[in-house]
C-alpha cells in the first residue's frame, strides 16, 4: 500500500471512528436517558445502555481509528449495531409518527454494519501491508 493510500484510509478510519466515539460519549454522559429509552422499548437488559455501551463504543472507535487490532474493533461495532438496528430502531413496530425517523436510523445502522464488514476485511486481509496502524490485525485472512 502506498503512503498516499495509507493516509487516505487513515483519514477515513478517523472520520468513521469519530461518529462512534461521540456516540460512546453520549451513552456515558446521558446514561439515565439511554437506560430510560432502553426500558421504554423493553430491551431485556437496559443497564447495558448507559456506560457499558458507551465504553464498548469508545473501545471500538479507538481500535478502528488508531488501528489497534482494528479487525476486532470493527467486529465490536457490529456487535453494537445489530441490536441497535433490530431492537432500538425497529421501524416496523414504531408508531406512525416515528416510522420515518426509525427507518432512517435503522438503515443508517445497516450501512454502518456494511462499512464495518469492509473495514474488518481491510484490517484482516491486508496483513502487514496496511499502513498507519498501531498493531496488526488479530485475525489473519491473508
Amino acid at each position: 500500500m502506498s503512503d498516499t493510500a495509507g493516509v487516505i484510509l487513515l483519514a477515513g478510519r478517523i472520520v468513521f471512528a469519530f461518529f462512534f466515539a461521540m456516540a460512546g460519549y453520549r451513552h456515558i454522559v446521558g446514561g439515565a436517558d439511554m437506560a430510560g429509552y432502553a426500558r421504554g422499548v423493553r430491551f431485556p437488559i437496559p443497564a447495558l445502555a448507559p456506560w457499558p455501551a458507551g465504553i464498548w463504543l469508545l473501545g471500538g472507535a479507538v481500535s478502528v481509528g488508531a488501528g489497534i487490532w482494528g479487525d476486532i474493533g470493527a467486529l465490536m461495532l457490529i456487535v453494537f449495531l445489530l441490536p441497535a438496528a433490530l431492537w432500538f430502531h425497529a421501524f416496523w413496530k414504531a408508531p406512525e409518527d416515528q416510522v420515518q425517523t426509525q427507518t432512517q436510523l435503522f438503515f443508517r445502522n445497516i450501512t454502518f454494519i456494511g462499512a464495518c464488514i469492509i473495514l474488518f476485511g481491510v484490517f484482516a486481509g491486508a496483513g502487514d501491508g496496511l499502513r498507519y496502524t498501531v498493531t496488526q490485525a488479530l485475525i489473519d485472512l491473508t
